[in-house]
């Protein structure tokens, strides 16, 4: 993740301008690694986070709501008994470390005035957040460190705070854009760009240098031995970009989103290597992180709680498909039936001349229109006309065989699409409620045990809504059952139905109120049924749309499955809301 020293530095400036002579009014600890602490002043209060979490660290003002333990952990108590009532006098960073010190000023038990310092450090995995009183000595961390864990510094009670030991980087707050250039010059001429600014420049994380040799190269990989004038011209140009963005506090805050639109990364400046409508600005740095972080919260859940329902969906589908491959083998054998009742025509036409104990016989295939000769195999311990019966049996199985495996393979393959559509579904579930109706699906329809009647009486969600240039509603299902509800039950006959074509994805109405949508809405409600199917990462989608009216659910057909008449397809690439 991108909360680096450059990025910090823009928070400080952030909290600074919000949090400076506050008061401290409450402190909480809703986990293990996570404070809340709640500033006060003449202007209202307002709630700063601040995270030793290895997954997610950070400090920012939150307006999220946290759930706290009833009885506070002891480095909570201490927090309240030390803190409650100072003032955050000030808040510290030294060059571009990604480390703050918030300073307060409070009071001893005998009433004297004291300077407290919060030292927050966001250092992934070895992030912590150290308590140290006004001689520099710490008072407690979230995270102990003794020698069994590191040699090198300790972090304990009534010993002396020290820096964590400093990289061999240069800060941009001090060095310009030539001597950054300088330095990467006198690195082995073999390294790519991004790499070799990322060894270099303090406080910077991989997504800037990926972003700097991006724009350099116009998207092409560089390597220190391509620098030629040119280049380094551009380079130092972009270079001298971020460095004035970062001394003037002049960045401004953008997640970055997949083309699933889930976040993967944040930055205080445009970024260009993914692609247009990856980068999604937001209103401050804090609010980036509040956003950020919940948004990755919700999805780690998502994930965890859909893990089982993966496994079972994949399992089902590997077995549906070794299932199917199977029966479409016992299908080809099948091919020979008319074989064996060509046999059996032909040994009654010729029981006079086959002599009994044969074990085959030559006779003329008057089913060939050579009339060519055909040796048929025989079993000698039975007559002629018992060989003919047994290759009647032969036939009459095979035939049958075939009969019922292709209806085995339709209900396979119908199943197969079900369960496709299903693992899309999930693919693409925001909310835990998404995922309590997808596995509600799921138990109605056998596959999973139901683990509890509320889940039965569970409220479904609304459709997803979207509203066009001209007026029109679309609505799009979330879910199978809701797909049937949808355009089953809600939509009018002279609505637009649209889904894309022979790809697992959700149905599309166009709420038309008797009106004729234009052809603009009728692109976008494309665009968007595109968008939410399985085939949503490719460039191209073919989707097929048509009148409810002409729309029908075959008998017994699981959610979700309907023919349809009178379509017409369009080509498009997907709406990215």
């Amino acid at each position: 993740m991108a909360l680096d020293g450059a990025f910090l530095r823009l928070i400080k400036n952030e909290l600074e301008s919000q949090l400076l002579n506050t008061k401290v009014d409450k402190i909480y600890q809703p986990s293990k690694y996570d404070f809340i602490f709640s500033m006060r002043s003449r202007d209202g209060a307002k709630k700063l986070l601040i995270s030793a979490s290895p997954n997610s660290p950070r400090i920012n003002i939150t307006a999220s709501s946290y759930e706290n333990p009833q009885t506070p952990p002891m480095l909570c108590m201490l927090f309240r008994k030390r803190l409650s009532g100072a003032r955050l006098r000030a808040i510290r960073q030294p060059d571009l470390e990604r480390l703050l010190f918030l300073d307060f000023e409070g009071t001893n038990e005998l009433g004297d005035t004291v300077m407290l310092t919060l030292a927050v450090e966001i250092m992934g995995q070895y992030s912590n957040i150290i308590f140290i009183d006004s001689d520099g000595n710490i008072i407690d961390a979230v995270k102990r460190v003794d020698l069994s864990m590191s040699s090198q510094r300790l972090v304990l009670p009534n010993i002396k705070y020290q820096l964590p030991p400093a990289q061999a980087k240069i800060s941009m707050l001090d060095y310009s854009a030539d001597d950054i250039i300088s330095s990467v010059q006198n690195i082995s001429k073999n390294m790519p760009l991004s790499k070799a600014l990322l060894s270099t420049v303090q406080g910077i994380s991989p997504i800037i240098c990926r972003e700097w040799e991006h724009l350099t190269g116009h998207g092409k990989d560089i390597f220190i031995s391509d620098l030629d004038e040119e280049l380094i011209s551009r380079l130092r140009f972009f270079l001298k970009r971020t460095i004035n963005t970062v001394r003037e506090y002049q960045g401004e805050p953008y997640i970055i989103t997949d083309n699933n639109k889930k976040p993967i990364d944040f930055t205080f400046e445009y970024i260009q290597q993914y692609g247009t409508g990856h980068a999604i600005k937001q209103n401050s740095f804090c609010e980036l992180l509040d956003s950020y972080y919940s948004k990755r919260a919700i999805l780690e859940n998502i994930r965890q709680r859909s893990d089982d329902l993966n496994k079972l969906l994949s399992n089902t589908a590997s077995r549906l498909i070794k299932k199917i491959y199977l029966q479409n083998e016992e299908l080809s054998a099948c091919a020979d039936r008319e074989y064996f009742r060509i046999c059996g025509d032909l040994i009654q036409a010729n029981l006079y001349q086959i002599p009994k104990g044969s074990s085959s016989c030559k006779v003329q295939n008057y089913y060939d229109e050579n009339l060519a000769e055909i040796e048929i195999p025989l079993d000698p311990a039975v007559s002629p006309t018992a060989n003919s019966q047994k290759y009647y049996k032969k036939y009459q199985k095979a035939k049958t065989a075939e009969q019922v495996l292709k209806v085995q393979i339709s209900k396979a393959e119908d199943e197969l699409d079900y369960i496709s559509s299903v693992m899309d579904s999930l693919s693409r579930a925001g909310s835990l409620r998404e995922l309590d109706e997808i596995r509600l699906e799921l138990s109605e329809q056998g596959y999973i045990k139901s683990k509890s009647k509320k889940q039965k009486n569970l409220s479904a969600l609304p459709p997803i809504e979207f509203t066009s240039k001209s007026g029109f509603k679309i609505l799009i299902g979330r879910n199978n059952k809701q797909n049937d509800d949808l355009t089953l039950k809600f939509a009018n006959k002279n609505d637009i139905w649209l889904h894309a074509k022979d790809i697992p994805g959700s149905h599309t109405i166009i709420i038309t109120n008797g009106q004729q949508p234009d052809d603009e809405t009728v692109l976008f409600a494309a665009q968007l049924a595109a968008a939410h199917s399985k085939a949503k990462n490719s460039n191209k989608i073919p989707v097929d749309y048509t009148r409810v009216k002409f729309i029908s659910k075959p008998n017994g057909s699981k959610p979700g499955k309907v023919i349809y008449t009178n379509q017409k397809t369009l080509f498009v690439a997907p709406h990215n809301e």
